[in-house]
């Protein structure tokens, strides 16, 4: 079995993969438009939203993230989730860190913990919780 997160940008789906790409070297391994689906219907993707993202996959390290644009509301919510980025080393978490929260809001700065050289928590400037994190 897996888990994978799969998020909902609201409109804002391939911006944000080619943010995460520069970000933390996401690699976009699957994207399909609305137009491109073979089932056609205007309930769920209006011919004006036919150019959003109906389901795209990107990769970040060993981990699958699933996105899409859902409905295109432009008002995208991540409530009560947050992603955990662990990297091999401080120099990698302050890079991370920094280019997590170009746009975004720093929620803890990146500092020394009791359970890690670094460990800090941002919102990404899509209003995705990321907390970054040096593992022992």
């Amino acid at each position: 079995m897996q888990i994978q997160p799969y998020l909902f940008y609201e409109g804002r789906c391939e911006e944000a993969m080619e943010f995460y790409r520069g970000a933390v070297g996401a690699e976009v391994t699957m994207m399909m438009r609305y137009k491109d689906s073979p089932e056609k219907n205007p309930e769920m993707c209006p011919p004006a939203n036919e150019n959003n993202v109906m389901h795209a996959s990107f990769r970040i390290g060993d981990s699958t993230i699933l996105a899409s644009d859902g409905m295109g509301s432009g008002k995208p919510k991540f409530e009560g989730i947050a992603l955990s980025l662990t990297v091999a080393n401080d120099a990698e978490a302050t890079r991370a860190f920094d280019a997590l929260a170009n746009g975004g809001n720093a929620q803890m700065p990146l500092a020394k913990t009791f359970f890690s050289s670094s460990f800090g928590m941002v919102a990404d400037r899509f209003g995705v919780m990321w907390m970054v994190y040096v593992a022992p």
